[in-house]
């Protein structure tokens, strides 16, 4: 295994162990799966655990296979506090709690704020005194690195970045992700200001080792025989402002493919022929796009806040994934902003079109992207979240 480095030194193995996709068993975790696959990880010299609150079992079957084994003090544990959950400040001492009680142990090694998409939830979680808190927690050692993970556009990360000291960040970034969400810029900004980056969905959740079969013949084709997904873990590992690549293991083949990658790749090790392949596949993974945006964002800003890339590129994953899946992404990460920028709010001014390198008729395709994005049952459902979250 090979380790990068965090805020303060300390080492962080570059494969970390995405605990979200545990294998199920009945209504529940398959405990015993799940216990040999952590263990054959941390034998591995995985060090990173990353969990949530809101993932089902998954923290309590964490903390069991730590406690069972005595392996605590082998592992960095990340959890998450649902701000999106909060109603008051007295709220966060009791998930906290709740929290550290699941997982066994006395203090979280990597805690974030779970889904930022908008500085607005920032501010809410401020006026909560989440500030004063995190002092107390890191102060006692019950919190030792504070963080966030986020899903929103690139200008909105950059301003959450700057408005706090934090110890690390964990973004959505992936080679076909590579400009959308906090993308590049936002990756390269938090490398600037020496803050770590936790990467997760490298794979897209494996739309990236489902390849279409044209791209599948360009990767056959290289004498180097990397798997779709090795090619993935090997374009994130060769940047060295990634720091840890969150990988939802839940087999131990899996962990064993996963591990050996890591304990090959580093940053630059990727030669001019391996970037010209993840080139040529990404085309070929766009070629099934509806539009062709490349998220240059020399269309905004719209006076009238659209999000004119974010919404042709949730329209575009329609094309390229189940059309449920982009929906409720596209819900999840643009529906629950404060300013959500859905197409509808465009008034047809055309100035956007008049900035487009592509010459995409971007009034026609908005239209187009609104009804695919929000048929009526999304809308209202939209609508309902957005009334019970932001407040």
């Amino acid at each position: 295994m090979k380790y990068r480095f965090d805020r303060y030194h300390n080492q962080i193995s570059q494969l970390g162990y995405g605990c979200m996709r545990f294998s199920k068993k009945g209504s529940g975790i398959d405990y015993e799966k799940a216990e040999k696959e952590v263990l054959l990880a941390i034998e591995k010299g995985v060090n990173y655990f990353d969990t949530a609150y809101i993932y089902p079992g998954s923290e309590e079957c964490l903390g069991r296979i730590l406690a069972e084994n005595n392996c605590r003090d082998k592992v960095y544990i990340a959890t998450k506090l649902p701000q999106y959950l909060l109603r008051s400040s007295g709220g966060i001492d009791k998930i906290f709690t709740e929290e550290l009680s699941r997982l066994r142990t006395d203090h979280i090694d990597y805690y974030l704020m779970h889904m930022f998409t908008d500085y607005a939830e920032w501010e809410r979680l401020k006026a909560f005194g989440i500030e004063d808190w995190i002092r107390r927690r890191k102060s006692e050692g019950s919190i030792r690195n504070i963080g966030f993970s986020y899903h929103g556009d690139t200008e909105m990360f950059l301003k959450i970045l700057d408005a706090y000291d934090w110890d690390f960040c964990q973004i959505q970034y992936n080679y076909l992700d590579e400009h959308t969400q906090a993308g590049q810029k936002g990756l390269k900004a938090a490398a600037e200001k020496g803050i770590p980056v936790i990467i997760m969905e490298p794979l897209r959740g494996g739309k990236l080792v489902n390849l279409p079969d044209q791209a599948k013949k360009v990767l056959a084709s290289d004498p180097k025989g990397y798997t779709a997904a090795e090619l993935g873990l090997r374009w994130l590992w060769n940047q060295p402002e990634v720091t840890c690549v969150l990988s939802g293991m839940n087999s131990e083949a899996m962990v064993e493919e996963n591990a050996r990658i890591a304990s090959e790749a580093e940053p630059g090790h990727l030669d001019q022929k391996d970037l010209e392949i993840i080139d040529q596949i990404r085309q070929m993974i766009r070629e099934r796009e509806k539009v062709g945006c490349t998220g240059c964002r020399y269309c905004m800003p719209c006076p009238r806040g659209v999000d004119i890339p974010g919404n042709f590129y949730y329209y575009n994953l329609m094309s390229m994934e189940k059309k449920s899946s982009a929906r409720f992404e596209f819900a999840q990460n643009m529906g629950l902003r404060k300013e959500p920028g859905f197409a509808s709010l465009c008034i047809g001014c055309g100035k956007c079109e008049q900035h487009c390198p592509q010459h995409i008729n971007i009034r026609e395709k908005l239209k187009e992207a609104d009804r695919a994005l929000r048929p009526l049952p999304y809308k209202l459902g939209i609508d309902a979240a957005r009334k019970f979250i932001i407040r």
